[in-house]
């Protein structure tokens, strides 16, 4: 397999909406020490809700988790966090981390997929060695939703149960690509 590259933000070929939308992310974060245990160390998380673009003056992305969600934990601990994109051959392994929770499973080892890590002064960022394009961000901004906040019914309804996403502006700091 191709070793990763890295490239500008600006240089990113990939469309966001079919990404994110269409083949979407596993978010992950991780404690601050150097081990790599899923669930223990780190987790992951499936998403096909966020974004891409502009803010404050640079390249971010837009993650949004649930407080419940295992990963929320490790993501308030951490000011570093990445966005793991892959080919559709791992849509089994991104659906089984969208149903499963990292406090039953390490669902990485589950998965076949291998974790990858580096430290800076901003925290640890884990990502998986079979991804194709990977972010890797630090929080800039991080605000729970607020249910007097919205302006759309359609929208609100998705909270059925007021279990609100907390929002996270992240300037993406480095991407990785394969070839």
């Amino acid at each position: 397999m191709n070793e990763f590259r890295s490239i500008r933000p600006e240089e990113l070929s990939g469309n966001p909406f079919r990404l994110i939308g269409h083949d979407w992310m596993l978010v992950t974060s991780a404690d601050p020490g150097d081990g790599l245990e899923g669930g223990k160390d780190y987790n992951t998380m499936t998403a096909s809700w966020g974004g891409m673009g502009i803010l404050w003056g640079g390249p971010v992305a837009f993650v949004f988790i649930r407080p419940q969600r295992h990963t929320f934990g490790f993501t308030e601990k951490n000011d570093r966090l990445t966005l793991s994109f892959f080919g559709e051959e791992y849509r089994d392994a991104l659906n089984y981390c969208g149903s499963k929770s990292g406090r039953d499973v390490d669902k990485a080892a589950a998965c076949g997929l291998t974790p990858v890590s580096d430290t800076d002064a901003h925290g640890r960022a884990v990502w998986f060695d079979e991804a194709k394009i990977v972010l890797k961000t630090r929080k800039l901004y991080a605000e729970p939703i607020h249910a007097d906040a919205f302006l759309d019914a359609d929208a609100r309804a998705v909270y059925p149960k007021d279990d609100f996403h907390t929002a996270y502006v992240c300037a993406i700091e480095e991407v990785l690509v394969r070839d």
